[in-house]
């Protein structure tokens, strides 16, 4: 992830809208389908919700046609319902795409950034600031 891949009050209406956008973002800036990555992040959805509680949603997919992980991270202007797994709404958005072969490290990954958005001290630091850079070194410095 790069700083330019932290975006801040963004505003939409429904779950379903999000995963549009982020399908967007990710495609335009990876060279690949939207439709492909929509699909993929429907159908992780489909399986059970991503949204991992205390208002944070970590949607996550393998894409076909992509070569490395990708990174995004959105902090909403306004909480949307996600269905999580406390049924809070979410406010707080870190999407996953990685290259369909390499599972291992798709779920490394995953445990990682849901490890580092568990913290109160970062969550508290992501939802404060109003700087996207503040925000990348939030969630990319380790707690340790």
């Amino acid at each position: 992830m790069k700083p330019d891949d932290v975006l801040i009050d963004v505003s939409v209406s429904s779950k379903g809208r999000l995963l549009q956008q982020l399908s967007d973002k990710a495609a335009r800036a990876l060279g690949v389908s939207e439709r492909d990555i929509l699909a993929a992040l429907e159908s992780r959805e489909a399986l059970g919700s991503t949204g991992i509680g205390a208002g944070i949603a970590i949607p996550h997919a393998p894409v076909a046609g992509i070569e490395r992980p990708f990174g995004l991270f959105v902090r909403l202007t306004k909480p949307i319902e996600f269905d999580a797994i406390d049924d809070e709404p979410v406010d707080i958005v870190c999407l996953i795409l990685t290259p369909p072969e390499g599972q291992a490290n798709h779920l490394k990954l995953l445990a990682n950034v849901a490890r580092q958005l568990r913290s109160e001290h970062v969550l508290k630091r992501i939802r404060s600031t109003r700087e996207a850079n503040h925000i990348y070194s939030a969630i990319t410095e380790c707690d340790d």
